[in-house]
C-alpha cells in the first residue's frame, strides 16, 4: 500500500465508490421501473384515495350497520303481528258422550274422535309501557349511529393526512433528486478541472480526491432520494388504487408560503367542537346513558296489549267439538313485574352507570390531549415557516458564495478546497430548502387534522 492509498481522503473515496457500486443497480431498477405514469395534483390524489380506501369502506359499512340497528330499535314501538298455521294427526280415542235428561233422553257427544286437526292463527302484540326499555334502546342506537358517522369522518381525515404526507414525501424526494442532480453537474465540472490541473502539475492529488469524495457523496444522496421516491411512490400507488408498477408524477401548484398567524385558542375551541373523535366519544357516552335506562327497565312494570284470531277445525274453544271450521278471537291487557331478581337488575344498572362514567372521563382526557395537539401543531407551523425563510436566505447566500468562489478559483486566487466547500454548502442549502418547503405543507396538513377540518 502506498502513502497515497493510506490517505484518509483516498479511503473515503474508495468507500463511497464501493457503496455506489452496490446501490446503483437496485436503485436504478426502482426508479426506472416500467409502468404507466399518472400525473396527479394533491386534490386529485385525495379524491382517488377516498374512492379506493378499504378502511373508509369498512367504516361506512359499520355506519350502515348502526343505521339498521336504529331501525330495529324503533321497531320495538310498533305492534308485532304473527301468523301461524298447522296440521296434526291424532290417534283414535274413545268418544266421550253424555246422556242428557229429557223426554226422551238424548245422547250428546262432548269429545268426539276427530283424528285430523287444522289450525290457523293471527295475533298482534303491542308493548304499552316497558319501563324505559324501548325508548332507551332507541336513544342508545341513535347515539351509536351518530358515533359511527363521526368515525367515518375521522377516517376520512386520517386518510387525508396519510395521503398528503405520502404526496409531499414524493415531492420532497423528487425535488431533492433534482437539486442533487444540479450539484452533481457542478461537482463533475470541478472534478474535470481539478484533474486537468493535476495533470499539469498545478494541483495536488489530494485536491482531485477531495472533489471525487464530495462528488460520490452527492451521487449517494441522489440514489437515496431515488429510493425515497420509489418508496413514496409505492405508498401513493397503494393509497390511490393504481396498478402495481405505476408511477405517480406529482403536479404541485405554485409555492404559497405566506406566513399564517393562527389563533391558537380559537383553533382549540374549534377542535373541541369539531373533532370527529370527540364527537364520536360524546355520542358513545350518550348511548351509555341510554343503556342505563335499558338496564333498569326489568325492575319496572311491563304493560302490553295482545289480540288474536283463530280459525280451526275443530276449534277447541267451542264445545261440543265438531269436525267443522270455527273461528274465535281474543283481546287483553297484561301487566308483569319482577319485584326481586336476586340483584341482577341492580348489578346491570350499576355496570351501565360505571361504563358511562368511564366514557365521561375518557372524553375529558381526550379534550386535554386535543388542546395539547392543536397548540403543538400551531407552533410546528410557525416553526416550519420560519425554517423556510432561513432556508431561502441560506440558499441565496450559498449560491452567491459558490459563484464568487468559482470565479476566484478560475482566476487562480483561491484553493480547490474553498470552492469545494462552497459547492457542498450549496448542495446542503438546496436540499434543506426543499425539505423545509415540504415541511410547511405537512405541518399545515397536521394542523388541519388536529383542528378537525
Amino acid at each position: 500500500m502506498t502513502g497515497l492509498d493510506r490517505h484518509p481522503v483516498v479511503r473515503a473515496a474508495s468507500a463511497a465508490s464501493l457503496a455506489l457500486a452496490f446501490g446503483a443497480s437496485s436503485v436504478a431498477h426502482a426508479a426506472d421501473a416500467p409502468g404507466p405514469v399518472v400525473r396527479l395534483t394533491l386534490r386529485e390524489t385525495l379524491d382517488r384515495a377516498r374512492a379506493h380506501s378499504a378502511r373508509l369502506a369498512q367504516l361506512t359499512a359499520l355506519e350502515s350497520a348502526a343505521r339498521s340497528g336504529l331501525d330495529g330499535a324503533r321497531a320495538g314501538r310498533l305492534p308485532r303481528v304473527d301468523v301461524s298455521a298447522g296440521y296434526s294427526r291424532l290417534s283414535d280415542v274413545p268418544e266421550l258422550s253424555l246422556v242428557l235428561p229429557g223426554t226422551p233422553p238424548t245422547r250428546q257427544t262432548v269429545f268426539p274422535n276427530i283424528p285430523n286437526t287444522y289450525r290457523a292463527h293471527a295475533g298482534v302484540t303491542l308493548p304499552l309501557y316497558t319501563g324505559g326499555r324501548v325508548s332507551g334502546s332507541i336513544a342508545s342506537a341513535d347515539h351509536q349511529r351518530a358515533a359511527a358517522g363521526r368515525e367515518v369522518e375521522a377516517g376520512v381525515q386520517d386518510l387525508v393526512l396519510e395521503t398528503t404526507s405520502a404526496y409531499w414525501s414524493l415531492v420532497t424526494a423528487r425535488d431533492t433528486a433534482r437539486v442533487v442532480e444540479e450539484s452533481l453537474a457542478s461537482f463533475e465540472a470541478h472534478l474535470e478541472d481539478a484533474q486537468n490541473r493535476f495533470e499539469l502539475g498545478m494541483a495536488a492529488r489530494s485536491d482531485v480526491l477531495s472533489v471525487q469524495v464530495e462528488r460520490d457523496r452527492a451521487e449517494l444522496s441522489r440514489l437515496q432520494a431515488q429510493n425515497a421516491f420509489a418508496v413514496a411512490n409505492e405508498d401513493l400507488v397503494r393509497l390511490v388504487g393504481l396498478e402495481p408498477g405505476a408511477r405517480v408524477e406529482p403536479v404541485t401548484p405554485d409555492e404559497t408560503l405566506a406566513t399564517v398567524a393562527p389563533d391558537a385558542e380559537g383553533l382549540v375551541a374549534a377542535a373541541l367542537a369539531a373533532r370527529p373523535e370527540l364527537l364520536a366519544l360524546r355520542s358513545r357516552a350518550g348511548a351509555a346513558d341510554a343503556a342505563v335506562r335499558v338496564a333498569r327497565a326489568p325492575g319496572r312494570p311491563q304493560v302490553g296489549f295482545t289480540a288474536g284470531y283463530d280459525y280451526a277445525r275443530p276449534n277447541t274453544r267451542i264445545l261440543p267439538l265438531v269436525d267443522e271450521w270455527k273461528d274465535s278471537w281474543s283481546a287483553g291487557l297484561s301487566v308483569s313485574m319482577t319485584p326481586f331478581d336476586g340483584g341482577r337488575t341492580a348489578a346491570a344498572t350499576a355496570q351501565a352507570r360505571a361504563q358511562a362514567l368511564a366514557l365521561r372521563h375518557q372524553i375529558e382526557d381526550v379534550e386535554r390531549r386535543v388542546r395539547l395537539e392543536v397548540t403543538s401543531r400551531v407552533l410546528e407551523v410557525s416553526t416550519a415557516e420560519a425554517v423556510v425563510r432561513v432556508a431561502d436566505r441560506a440558499l441565496e447566500a450559498a449560491k452567491e458564495a459558490a459563484r464568487v468562489e468559482r470565479d476566484r478559483y478560475q482566476e487562480g486566487v483561491t484553493a480547490s478546497a474553498d470552492l469545494l466547500d462552497a459547492e457542498t454548502r450549496l448542495l446542503r442549502a438546496g436540499v434543506d430548502r426543499t425539505s423545509a418547503v415540504a415541511a410547511v405543507s405537512l405541518a399545515r396538513a397536521r394542523l388541519d387534522r388536529a383542528v378537525g377540518r
